[in-house]
């Protein structure tokens, strides 16, 4: 494992490195071969084309790694320009005086231009200017403000890319702790609800109450020890649903009817955990009327590209209170869970019509 990590290390820190040699060979070297059309069987021209490449080379990672990240912090162009001009005025005076002593010219021609000057002098002309000279410098100079220019850009497009990904990642720790609050919101309002039915069975049925024990026992560890992971499977949550449902058969009536419909193949998705419980515990919450008849319709469809839940439920509370004001922090939480986990990749709707309350969900994986 270790192995491993200092190997990814080693490739991020290499990266850089492979990217910017290929950088200077594409983008300065090989357009230089390509203009001289020289190779490299002539020695001079190659050590040539390489000097001027570690010159302009030190020009862009001076301003790369010092004079860039300095302007970044500070903000002040005119001492980052005053500064960039000095180091190209800098080493324009280093590199021609090291470029003199690497390559000195042949003695055949430093005699001749010397020659030059001598009758120039004598005749009273002014001092002859070298066009390949006056071109050299002034290639030099145009080169450097590019390549200034490139080191400015370069650094900030980096910049702006270190700002995003740290963004995202606070965004990411905002979603985690966001998710792990609703989570936890969910289970206490979950077990709070299924402890008060157990209590109503202990004194009507003491068997049934200890099968509600048992299930419920088995429902925790689900919670504890698997939900606890992040993600969990579609079949272990269809498992947990029916373990609920059971639950809440115990203690309902025959005038219920309930009809759930859990697919036997299907695409077994990785999703959150609870994300359908509170439906089914609205349903049993306001669904079912001790005085008449109700009923519970419980659905969920599972392919490749989607997942579909649907619950449909009589109105039965017994004080009259409209659902979506009785329904408590479940749906809530629900809504808040779906909108940062699938943000523009899922649809809900919940409402009433008539007698009869809908809430349907369809999640895009």
């Amino acid at each position: 494992m270790k192995m491993n990590k200092s190997m990814t290390t080693a490739r991020r820190k290499g990266l850089p490195l492979l990217l910017h040699t290929t950088g200077w060979i594409i983008l300065f070297i090989l357009p230089q071969f390509l203009i001289i059309g020289g190779g490299f069987e002539n020695i001079k021209t190659t050590l040539i084309i390489f000097f001027n490449t570690l010159t302009f080379g030190l020009i862009f990672y001076v301003n790369y790694f010092w004079l860039v990240p300095w302007l970044l912090k500070h903000n002040n162009w005119i001492k980052y320009f005053l500064a960039a001009l000095s180091l190209i005025v800098l080493v324009s005076f280093v590199s021609n005086f090291a470029f003199r002593k690497a390559f000195p010219l042949p003695p055949d021609l430093r005699e001749r231009i010397r020659t030059e000057q001598q009758r120039d002098a004598a005749e009273g002309q002014p001092r002859r200017r070298h066009m390949p000279a006056g071109m050299a410098v002034y290639n030099y100079f145009i080169t450097a403000f590019l390549v200034t220019g490139f080191a400015v850009g370069l650094r900030y497009a980096e910049s702006s890319l270190m700002k995003s990904a740290e963004i995202r990642e606070l965004e990411k720790e905002k979603l985690n702790s966001e998710l792990t609050l609703l989570k936890n919101q969910v289970s206490p309002h979950f077990f709070f609800n299924t402890l008060n039915n157990i209590y109503s069975l202990i004194e009507i049925n003491q068997k049934d109450a200890q099968e509600a024990v048992l299930s419920l026992s088995k429902m925790m560890r689900y919670m504890l020890y698997e939900s606890e992971h992040g993600n969990t499977k579609l079949s272990h949550e269809i498992e947990f649903m029916k373990g609920y449902i059971d639950l809440m058969k115990l203690r309902m009536s025959e005038r219920v009817k309930l009809t759930v419909d859990f697919p036997e193949e299907y695409e077994d998705h990785d999703l959150p955990p609870l994300l359908f419980i509170p439906f089914i515990e609205n349903a049993f919450k306001h669904g079912v009327s001790y005085q008449g008849s109700s009923f519970i319709e419980i659905s969920l469809r599972s392919d490749s590209h989607q997942i579909a839940f649907t619950t449909r439920n009589s109105i039965g509370t017994a004080n009259g209170t409209p659902l979506e004001a009785a329904s408590g922090i479940g749906l809530n939480n629900v809504r808040k869970r779906l909108a940062l986990l699938y943000p523009g990749r899922h649809e809900l709707k919940t409402g009433a019509e008539g007698t009869v309350f809908t809430a349907e969900l369809v999640i895009g994986i």
